[in-house]
């Protein structure tokens, strides 16, 4: 069941290389009541933590070609937006924890969109308590 959006429903960036990934994932979390703005790589995605103070989450894919992986995008993200929470994906690619920057967690593909929706929620609602 879909929740309503809510003023504290935190903005999620979503960085896919593959369109129907990308769509699939935003929806989901729209449909959920997050706030969602899409990147298709690394470099939209920096463009829009540049842009936009709202972003509390990022949820990306390891494999994003060109430029930085989803990886390298996390750690960029992690050393000028610290407070912004890490969700790391792939399907091919399993990273070693030491290799996810700092608070991120890493979701293989393919998840089942209750088990996705229910790990965002907890890591977003640890670093509320947290806070």
């Amino acid at each position: 069941m879909a929740q309503s959006p809510t003023p504290s429903q935190p903005t999620i960036l979503v960085a896919e290389d593959n369109a129907i990934l990308r769509l699939d994932a935003s929806e989901l979390l729209k449909d959920h009541g997050y706030t969602v703005v899409e990147a298709a790589n690394a470099d939209e995605a920096i463009k829009l933590m540049e842009s936009r103070k709202d972003i509390r989450m990022l949820f990306t894919d390891i494999e994003m070609p060109p430029g930085c992986n989803g990886l390298e995008l996390a750690y960029e993200v992690h050393n000028r937006w610290p407070k912004v929470l890490l969700v790391i994906t792939s399907g091919r690619v399993e990273p070693a924890r030491d290799e996810i920057a700092d608070h991120g967690i890493f979701i293989r593909k393919p998840y089942k969109p209750n088990d996705l929706l229910a790990q965002i929620d907890e890591v977003i609602e640890k670093a509320d308590k947290a806070e």
